[in-house]
């Protein structure tokens, strides 16, 4: 699983080097290949491959005509691209996404326990505090046995 977040910068061909802890996980359980996307465009989602294949598996299983799926899809679609990680750990982030997200120089690489969320740095500590964790989202993880 993918733990905490990282400081981390993307280069001005749209490159996001992968903060190194992140990168030793990806080696030693995933291998260099990667699917990058997004539903909102507010941030990239950064999946190793075996996982997002995992998720389209279990997407084939939803009926072609469910609206929410075919949604779904044209987002990721729209926003997604297969890449490989570089010698340097480096990923090309999606030139619609990068605009989309606002993403280039600081930026913020977040674990998200089976793949990582890459944010403006600026967008995320706003959305930090315009939507704070409440009492009731404690009560709510505490109803899981969180």
């Amino acid at each position: 699983m993918f733990r905490g977040s990282a400081p981390a910068k993307i280069d001005a061909k749209g490159r996001l080097k992968i903060p190194t802890d992140f990168r030793r996980i990806l080696d030693e359980r995933y291998g260099p290949d990667l699917f990058v996307t997004s539903v909102l465009g507010d941030c990239a989602l950064v999946y190793p491959l075996p996982v997002w294949e995992d998720i389209e598996a279990r997407l084939t299983a939803v009926p072609g005509q469910d609206p929410t799926k075919r949604r779904f899809l044209e987002r990721v679609s729209f926003f997604g691209q297969q890449v490989k990680r570089d010698t340097q750990g480096r990923i090309l982030i999606p030139q619609l996404l990068r605009e989309r997200a606002e993403m280039s120089g600081e930026v913020v690489v977040s674990a998200h326990l089976d793949h990582l969320r890459v944010w403006n740095r600026d967008r995320i500590e706003a959305r930090l505090k315009e939507e704070p964790f409440t009492e009731e989202d404690f009560r709510a993880l505490t109803e899981h046995g969180i």
